[in-house]
């Protein structure tokens, strides 16, 4: 049975989670349909484009996505320390970049006079917004709704376009965290839509690529910042060579016909991390069928469901086999 989204994301253990959604009708999310000859290839644009624009309204940071034929991941971090340094008009100036907002949070932001009940609110207006800036389930749904209204129109159709609810998962270290970005950067790769990950369009692996070609990260996405030290700003505690060359190494090897083996700057990473080579092929191949829940090592899915007051620690045995050495 699908758990309540408020007993998965606990952002006292992790910021970090993986989000995966999928489509319901024989319709094509994206791709050729083979039974009408239809090419769906340009709604990848669509999500591509609304992934990295919701980056810029929500305190939530874009670690890894790819948009697949009939769904899509996306790897997030949910920064609350940001929303919390907003000021209140910070808040509304944010929200109204994707959505209507009221007459009165546009009073505000504008600096017009209001009345003591109109200021008590907006006030709650920005409580409110405040929150679901930081929410995934509001990022997941602003990502979702406007690309099902787009697709039931053009199909001519309607009903849903997406399943129910969108798939969740936590991410509860920073092994759990690169392997998942991994998996999702490398899924255009294994299912044969792209030869190498500089090909691999609409992913998240391909835009860091481009503009490190160039010397540069990707600004929509969480930025690679080096190892851990004093005043580190936010972002993936790696380097972004080391992860690229970690991803092209994995896709080299997990491609049938292309031979290829892990380089020691890849293997330096995977020591850090604690995980066998085995393991890690494993892992990046078949992270979304051996893992159904929370990911991380056992202290910390132990101390993440005591804190959800959860009995059972789902995926323990697997966490416990292919995450450790």
């Amino acid at each position: 049975m699908a758990r309540p989204r408020q007993t998965i994301v606990s952002l006292e253990d992790t910021p970090y989670y993986h989000c995966c959604s999928r489509v319901v009708r024989k319709a094509f999310l994206c791709g050729i349909d083979n039974s009408t000859g239809e090419n769906f290839e340009h709604r990848r644009e669509w999500v591509d484009s609304r992934i990295l624009e919701l980056a810029t309204i929500f305190a939530i940071d874009i670690c890894a996505y790819a948009v697949m034929s009939n769904h899509l991941h996306v790897v997030v971090k949910v920064n609350a320390a940001r929303v919390k340094h907003w000021s209140d008009k910070d808040v509304l100036v944010q929200w109204h970049k994707g959505f209507k907002g009221t007459l009165l949070t546009h009073k505000f932001v504008k600096g017009e006079e209001l009345n003591e009940f109109e200021l008590k609110t907006v006030n709650d207006s920005i409580i409110q917004y405040r929150q679901r800036l930081i929410d995934i389930s509001w990022f997941m749904r602003s990502l979702s709704e406007p690309i099902a209204r787009m697709a039931n129109k053009e199909d001519k159709c309607t009903g849903r376009f997406w399943e129910g609810r969108f798939k969740s998962q936590a991410l509860l270290d920073e092994a759990a965290v690169l392997a998942c970005m991994a998996y999702v950067d490398l899924n255009p790769i294994r299912a044969k839509m792209a030869a190498t990950p500089e090909t691999s369009d609409y992913t998240s692996i391909q835009r860091r690529i481009n503009s490190a070609m160039k010397g540069e990260q990707p600004s929509e996405l969480l930025p690679f910042v080096g190892n851990e030290r004093l005043n580190i700003p936010n972002g993936l505690m790696f380097s972004v060579k080391d992860y690229i060359v970690l991803v092209e190494d994995t896709g080299r090897i997990i491609r049938e016909d292309k031979r290829g083996a892990i380089s020691s700057s890849s293997q330096d990473i995977l020591n850090r991390l604690n995980i066998p080579t085995e393991n890690w092929l494993k892992i990046t191949t078949e992270f979304g069928s051996l893992f159904k829940g929370a990911v991380g090592a056992l202290p910390a899915l132990t101390e993440y469901c005591e804190h959800l007051e959860r009995k059972r620690r789902q995926g323990a045995a697997n966490c416990q086999r292919w995450l450790c050495a």
